[in-house]
């Protein structure tokens, strides 16, 4: 009898590189976090190992604080996550320390992208305006053209 094999499979493969954290994201955000607390100035080395530990730790506990949200959002019969329903869940898995700096750290994100789709709008309307009156190299509208300055035949 033949005993099973631990060499995963193609598709536990893909599944397992799917849910992998971006490594050079996950060694930013630890080397930033670490120079914030050398208080000699230090540049610490963070081994290639070491960086797993961060990146398979990171995976572990957004898997889990997935799961107490979808708890959450179940016994309250909704189907959509919100950001209450993740401070709730924070709470629930004893990191209520982590929900003001959250909480903080969103409402600074609703207001920068308040303001870049305002300006995004702005800029948009300009356009729309430029394209309704085309202009010429120096800057007139065209009379009877197009904004290449080409002859447009009335319309009668």
């Amino acid at each position: 009898m033949e005993t099973p094999t631990t060499t995963p499979t193609v598709v536990e493969k893909v599944v397992a590189d799917a849910e992998e954290l971006p490594k050079a994201i996950v060694k930013r955000v630890v080397k930033d976090k670490l120079s914030q607390l050398s208080q000699d100035g230090v540049d610490i080395q963070v081994l290639k190992d070491s960086l797993s530990a961060f990146s398979e730790s990171a995976r572990i506990f957004i898997h889990y604080l997935s799961a107490t949200v979808n708890d959450i959002c179940r016994e309250s019969k909704r189907q959509t996550i919100n950001a209450e329903d993740v401070f709730k869940a924070l709470e629930e898995i004893e990191f209520p320390e982590f929900v003001s700096p959250l909480r903080a750290s969103l409402e600074e994100f609703k207001q920068k992208n308040a303001k870049r789709k305002s300006d995004t709008s702005k800029a948009k309307e300009a356009k729309k305006s430029k394209i309704e009156e085309p202009l010429t190299d120096n800057g007139e509208a065209h009379e009877n053209g197009d904004e290449d300055g080409n002859k447009v035949a009335d319309e009668e």
